[in-house]
């Protein structure tokens, strides 16, 4: 069959089964990990990414306009984006549904300029691009079909010619990447772009492929506590435009932020409203900045579920909702930390909202939007604490409208805690800035770990157990035991005589354990100062700050 065009329904099809291909494949896509440090999951991170817009054309009704179906899957998988992987999947359909924009079909002519198009918004948001990545991969593809479209009006045999590309250049990869090649894997992340593309020729060609349920739902009330309501308020109405030609994405993203069940429908002359939040005030605030309101509904979910375990006898009285607090400060911080005793450190150093995760839980854009939108602060500090969250937490920027927000380059729990440190409330929020990247660059960090698989790293053969010492998150030594890992990570990072080592110790560690490593620590270098503090993190027995 041949396509002279993409329609909006065939365009959502394409989405559904590309997810259903990634979904399928996740856990090999896993296994390319290079290193065998516990790393963000690519797998896992692409497919909970492109289920997020996958979820809205499996459940719901498709519009045929292709503008709309790449809109809402672009906004989608922007809010549900984890890890670089996972962004720049985000960044590449993002920039098709810009390039479609108006288009109620596409031609194969802008179909690929779309592709081109992703190509270059994702390259635009990575300060160094890497080739052997998935950029290279998608690149190549998207080079493929500019190529060939000005003679190949089929749409599925374009695609599939720039499959053929993509494979071609993901089989490159680890000549282009020193790191693939000592691995012997191909890229992870462009493995996962040329299922995308499977998963558009199989849609194309009329095969079904099963897409997965993201998780299992039951309807029955009495399943849950009414606590377990996470948002209390049911609001829906229509706005009456002023201006019809007002978009209604920057209100859906909004309201994505405060609340869920968002469904926002732009039919030009009105627009049809339903979320659910705690705030039912700031969403007809924010609607109201598009026009007049009716047919305004706002239920408390907490006190009818309430009152329906009251009907049953499973309860007895109503709680009240619950009181929101209003800030009004200078600066707010959010930080992203595993571990009750880190969490504890931040919170200590003034960092009110803080965002769970870390290697191998890698929170999504809308995850670190939440905690931003409940900082009433006219400047907020991001702190995303890891190298595969920060490009993840700089996508937030964009999408806050009322305050400034900073997302500062921590690629580690000593960092993020050395920033903290510096800052001084009655400084401006630039000369903040600038003393915290400064303490940023003057700490050094390092950890111990594990390999999660066998491996070989630089000629060494490592095997599933060792134990792994790094240094601002590279390889130093392998070691069979946890003392002497912490030796040769202090070597690799240091440490000078001088200087003030923390040792923060994990949750698998006892305490005597660790104060035999801080007596280890102080005995090397007996003029510096060696604390140690429970950080109580997972994956890493412990994480080292020398400054």
């Amino acid at each position: 069959m041949e396509y002279k065009t993409i329609s909006g329904v065939e365009f959502a099809g394409m989405i559904v089964a590309s997810a259903a291909m990634i979904e399928k494949n996740k856990n090999g896509l896993n296994e390319l990990n290079v290193f065998p440090v516990p790393d963000g999951d690519t797998g896992t991170n692409m497919a909970m990414t492109i289920m997020a817009a996958a979820d809205l054309f499996a459940a719901a009704p498709v519009e045929t306009s292709l503008t709309d179906v790449a809109g809402k899957a672009a906004s989608a998988l922007l809010r549900g984006a984890r890890g670089n992987s996972g962004v720049i999947m985000s960044l590449l359909f993002r920039g098709m549904s810009k390039s479609l924009k108006g288009k109620k079909e596409a031609t194969s002519k802008e179909f690929a300029a779309a592709m081109k198009a992703g190509v270059e918004a994702a390259y635009g948001a990575v300060m160094k691009p890497a080739e052997g990545t998935v950029l290279t991969v998608s690149r190549k593809a998207a080079e493929k079909a500019m190529e060939i479209c000005d003679t190949e009006e089929d749409i599925l045999a374009l695609i599939i010619e720039a499959k053929k590309a993509a494979d071609e250049a993901l089989a490159l990869t680890p000549t282009q990447n020193p790191v693939l090649a000592k691995a012997g894997v191909v890229d992870a992340g462009g493995q996962g772009y040329c299922y995308i593309l499977d998963g558009f020729i199989a849609s194309l060609q009329g095969e079904k492929i099963e897409l997965v349920a993201t998780a299992e739902t039951t309807s029955a009330f009495e399943m849950f506590d009414t606590e377990d309501i996470q948002f209390a308020y049911c609001t829906e109405f229509l706005i009456n435009k002023a201006d019809a030609e007002k978009s209604a994405l920057p209100l859906r993203a909004y309201l994505e932020s405060i609340g869920d069940c968002v469904v926002v429908v732009d039919d030009e002359e009105i627009v049809k409203v339903h979320v659910h939040s705690n705030n039912p005030g700031k969403v007809l605030e924010e609607a109201l900045t598009y026009g007049s309101l009716s047919k305004i509904k706002i239920e408390n979910m907490k006190e009818q579920h309430t009152e329906k375990l009251v009907e049953t006898g499973m309860a007895e009285e109503t709680p009240a909702a619950p009181a929101e607090e209003v800030l009004t400060e200078d600066f707010g911080f959010v930080s992203v930390a595993a571990g009750e005793g880190i969490a504890e450190v931040f919170r200590d150093l003034g960092v009110s909202n803080l965002v769970e995760g870390g290697q191998t839980m890698n929170p999504s854009t809308a995850d670190i939007l939440a905690e931003i939108e409940k900082v009433h602060a006219r400047t907020v500090f991001v702190l995303p604490n890891n190298k595969n969250i920060e490009l993840a937490a700089r996508q937030t920027v964009s999408l806050v409208e009322n305050k400034r927000v900073v997302v500062l380059g921590t690629h580690s729990i000593p960092q993020g805690i050395s920033a903290m440190l510096v800052f001084e409330p009655t400084a401006s929020a630039d000369e903040n800035i600038e003393a915290m990247k400064e303490a940023i660059g003057a700490v050094r960090s390092g950890s111990i770990t594990y390999a999660a698989r066998n491996s070989v790293f630089e000629g060494n053969e490592i095997l599933e157990g060792d134990i792994l010492a790094l240094s601002e998150n590279k390889v130093c030594a392998i070691a069979k035991n946890i003392p002497d890992a912490v030796d040769s990570m202090l070597n690799a990072t240091g440490s000078g005589e001088n200087g003030i080592i923390t040792i923060f110790y994990g949750e698998d560690v006892a305490e005597a354990d660790a104060e035999a490593v801080q007596a280890q620590t102080q005995a090397k270098y007996p003029d510096a100062e060696v604390s140690l503090v429970y950080g109580g993190q997972p994956i890493y027995y412990y994480l080292v700050s020398v400054e």
